[in-house]
Formats: structure tokens, sequence, C-alpha cells
């Protein structure tokens, strides 16, 4: 299970570089944007200096995998130096295919898609192509309050700022910004999927209608959670209720029916497992 485990971590970091690697080359480099991190840093030095891309990522993360070794010990510091080492290899290797999109509108969505499901893919290996992310995770060893989120962002709008200063077009920002924003949710889709759902809180004094009407109506269950008003000091019943999307005015429908008086919440549920769901 092990041996299996080890092959699967490498074909996933084999395939997001690779993917990750054709749209940064392919999409961003030609038209001057950035993704963020060291990609944006190795940009400008590529057409400032004319060195490879993938070359100056690999060069700046360095001293980054020397503090990671001893941090983050060296199996974290083995996989993200390979997996940074096949990014920057296949950066170098795509620089030599031209698909030059005049449109830095669709290169910035096109290689944020891409960027974002390589980038997903690597992840899912638990590690990284260094960069942005190797700083936030050496960083949090330091500081374990510090949210990686807040780093990656942080340092992220630099790079970008830094960008347009050196490009002196306030369009590089734009679309990099555009790019950098759909690497973020492809990301998220990649992880959690597209089928997100919905949980709707209900809570009626004429609970058990409401229950047996979704049952009946939308052969959907619900889960009754005791609670306490604490304006009225009554106990009450509060429905909780998981469904998707479409089925969501469906069920406010069905309660605002059989209670007009009734209080619905309604919010995200990113993942749900179980009979029904995944």
């Amino acid at each position: 299970m092990k041996v299996f485990s080890f092959f699967y971590d490498i074909v996933l970091i084999i395939l997001g570089c690779l993917l990750a690697a054709f749209g940064t080359t392919c999409f961003l480099l030609p038209n001057q944007l950035s993704s963020g991190g060291f990609a944006g840093i190795a940009t400008i030095i590529y057409y400032f200096f004319n060195i490879q891309m993938g070359t100056t990522i690999m060069f700046l993360n360095i001293p980054l995998f020397i503090i990671a070794f001893f941090k983050n010990g060296i199996k974290f510091t083995t996989k993200t130096f390979f997996a940074t080492f096949l990014y920057s290899q296949f950066i170098n290797m795509f620089e030599n295919i031209n698909i030059m999109l005049q449109d830095r509108l669709l290169s910035s969505i096109y290689g944020g898609v891409l960027i974002g499901i390589g980038l997903a893919l690597v992840l899912k290996a638990n590690t990284s192509t260094g960069g942005t992310d190797l700083i936030a995770y050496i960083a949090q060893n330091y500081n374990i309050h510090m949210k990686m989120s807040n780093i990656i962002m942080m340092i992220d709008i630099i790079v970008v700022i830094s960008n347009l200063i050196a490009f002196r077009e306030i369009e590089i920002g734009l679309y990099s910004a555009i790019a950098i924003f759909i690497i973020g949710k492809m990301i998220d889709i990649v992880f959690e999927g597209i089928n997100f759902c919905k949980i709707i809180y209900i809570i009626s004094d004429k609970y058990d209608e409401l229950v047996e009407m979704i049952n009946s109506e939308m052969d959907r269950g619900a889960t009754g959670l005791y609670g306490k008003g604490s304006y009225s000091n009554k106990n009450k019943m509060v429905i909780m209720c998981v469904s998707k999307r479409r089925d969501i005015d469906r069920i406010k429908s069905i309660s605002k029916k059989i209670d007009s008086n009734a209080f619905i919440i309604i919010s995200d549920a990113r993942e749900v497992y179980g009979l029904g769901f995944k």
C-alpha cells in the first residue's frame, strides 16, 4: 500500500508540474503576465536579463531548501525539491513552444486554469513547487499563528506590483491578478469538486410538519438539533437539512408555506460524505 501511495504521489507531481509549467510558459510568460511568487520574479529576470525562467526559479529556491531541510525534515524537503526541479525543467523545455495569444485576457484565463489544476495535483501529493508555498511553510515554523494564505497573498501582491513597475503597463498587473484569482479557484475545485451543497437550518414551532413535508415532498432526510432560544428561554427543535443547491428554493417554499414565521439560515457545505452524497 505504501509503494502504491509513493508512486501515486510521483504521478501527481509529474502531471501537476507538467500542466503548471505549460500554463506558465505558453500563456503567461509570452504576455509578461505573472502567477505571483518566484514565477513572477523569474518573468522579470527573463525579460531584462534573458535568463531562462526555470533556471531562475530553481536558483531562488535553493536557500529555502536549506532552511526547509532543518525546519521541515528530509522527507518534505526531498519531495519539494523534486517537484520544484521538475517544474523548472519543464518550464525551460516549454520555452521553445510558441503558443502566442495576443489576447492577454484569454492568456490569463487559460494559463490560470492550467496552473491551478497543476498546482492542485502537486498539493494533493503533500508537497509544493517551492516559492511562496515553501516560504509560508517555513514561516509557520517560526510563528504557528501566522496564516499561510495571508503570507502567500502578501508575497503575490508584492510580486505583481513589481511586474507592473518593471513593465510599466497597468494591464499586466490587472490580468496577472485575474490569473492568480483563477489559480486559487481551480485549486479549490480540484480539492473540493464543483458539486457544492447547502446546509439549511430551520427554526420553527411546527417542527414535525416541516420534517414530514421535507421527507415526503423532497425525499430528503433531516436532522433535529436541540436548541434553546436565548430571548424566549424556550426549548426549540432546529431542523438541519443538507441538500443540493437546486433543491434549496423548494425547501424554503415548503417552510414558509407551513410556517410563515420560520427562521431560516442557509450556508455552504464544501464537502458532504454519506448516503445520497459522496
